[in-house]
């Protein structure tokens, strides 16, 4: 099970279902993509999950896939 930058298996991601992924069929990884904000700030960041970063959640991480409540919950900042 190959899990995304955001955090979610990417087998079970509406966009790479959807076949929107930026990275479909592999799924998203920490890089450089001008359509996933979440990867490239987590390049950036150095970074290979959204949860690694100190920040989370954040701005970014408001764009989804996953609910930015969930992520709040995940991270104990709920």
């Amino acid at each position: 099970m190959k899990i995304g930058v955001c955090g979610i298996a990417c087998e079970k991601c509406p966009r790479l279902v959807a076949k929107t992924c930026p990275n479909y069929p592999e799924g998203c990884i920490a890089k450089e993509n001008k359509f996933c904000l979440i990867a490239t700030c987590a390049f950036k960041k150095g970074i290979h999950l959204c949860f690694e970063c100190a920040a989370f959640p954040c701005e970014t991480s408001k764009a989804g896939p996953i609910a930015f409540g969930y992520c709040q919950y995940i991270s104990g900042k709920s």
